[in-house]
């Protein structure tokens, strides 16, 4: 147009010397601010149908003071909000790992503890109620014992600064080989057959990069209380040559997971496992280090959610284990998640939905391990 009517040109360009390209510009920025204002807008309402808003406080809550002072911290919130999961903040790093076969290593090295004969008392609890308990101001509580049995020794000790314990397991099984009790339990489906106290179990989300994997997890919880629910990820290593397995689970918030009024959502959840085979993974006998702790929301007493949880994690270890030996004897098929993990095998490294895993498993997935 401008070409036909130079006149009309010359005196735009005149105008824009005289301020004219400015108040285009700065038009030009008001235009665009108010597209993303009525997007973020709109972004806002539709989390405020899905979330509730305690929950949506702690969801971008969190967010933000782990983003806050990173560079690129506003695009990582957007994309939250968007409803992708961040996974650069909440995979499971190699780290936490390897601080799981640490504690081991450390406990291993400072007694016999995990020899199948049994202890009588924790590395490092102390030899008396008193005994190290003078300067311990911000560390780390001692252990105390709560339960003492042949092939399994139950540990705990208070979480500094609230009203909680983190509990420590130790046990040994001769019965069944490392590859079939770490399998079962990393199966979903399979779990949802032996455990009647799961509702609902789900793959969400799969780390292409790490292989970890969110998780839903809704339980019964014991009458009179509501069920709970967990969203979690979850990863896990077999180091061939060190001899050891490790799986590290902990609570995190999914976009895709919003908070249900049907369950109390279990907000602060860390679980640890090593798996120690006396001889190798595929021969019956290891020892195994379970390290727990988690926030039920409860308002019992503080000793009688110490008693759930004391009484509830022998029973559901020992379930496990008779899963393990149900599978074993009857030829259950489960998934060898040692020999298949994700990041070696095409189809499984896909960040997919539990729907679509399940279809690669029948079809083109990893190989199976039958127990005879």
């Amino acid at each position: 147009m401008f070409l036909r009517r130079p006149r009309a040109l010359a005196a735009w360009l005149a105008g824009a010397r005289g301020g004219g390209l400015l108040a285009l510009l700065a038009n030009q920025c008001r235009f665009v601010t108010g597209l993303r204002v009525r997007r973020a807008q709109q972004i806002a309402q539709l989390y405020g149908r899905l979330y509730s808003e305690t929950s949506r406080r702690v969801l971008l809550g969190r967010l933000w003071r782990r983003l806050r002072g990173r560079p690129g911290h506003a695009s990582a919130l957007m994309a939250a909000l968007a409803g992708a999961f961040v996974w650069d903040e909440e995979r499971i790093q190699e780290e936490e790992l390897q601080r799981s076969i640490d504690e081991m290593k450390r406990l291993e090295e400072m007694s016999h503890v995990f020899q199948r004969s049994g202890v009588e008392r924790h590395p490092s609890e102390p030899k008396s109620q008193t005994e190290g308990n003078e300067d311990l101001g911000g560390k780390e509580q001692p252990w105390e014992m709560v339960m003492d049995k042949k092939h399994f020794k139950l540990w705990r000790r208070p979480i500094t600064g609230t009203h909680l314990y983190q509990y420590r397991v130790f046990g040994t099984y001769t019965d069944v080989t490392p590859r079939q009790f770490f399998n079962v339990q990393l199966d979903t489906e399979y779990r949802k057959k032996w455990d009647a106290l799961v509702i609902k179990l789900e793959v969400i989300e799969r780390d292409v990069v790490s292989g970890s994997e969110v998780l839903h997890w809704v339980t019964h919880f014991p009458y009179p209380m509501y069920s709970r629910d967990y969203v979690y990820v979850r990863r896990y290593s077999v180091d061939q040559e060190n001899n050891v397995m490790v799986l590290v689970s902990r609570a995190v918030e999914h976009p895709s997971v919003p908070e249900s009024p049907e369950f109390v959502r279990v907000r602060s959840y860390e679980s640890q496992m090593v798996i120690r085979p006396h001889k190798s993974f595929d021969e019956n006998g290891f020892d195994y280090l379970l390290t727990y702790s988690d926030n039920p929301q409860t308002v019992f007493p503080r000793y009688c959610v110490s008693w759930m949880v004391s009484s509830g994690m022998p029973d559901f270890l020992e379930k496990l284990h008779m899963a393990t030996l149900k599978a074993k004897n009857m030829e259950i098929k489960v998934k060898d998640y040692i020999s298949s993990k994700p990041l070696e095998t095409g189809s499984e490294a896909k960040a997919t939905t539990p729907s679509s895993e399940r279809k690669n498993e029948g079809s083109c997935g990893p190989a199976r391990i039958e127990y005879a």
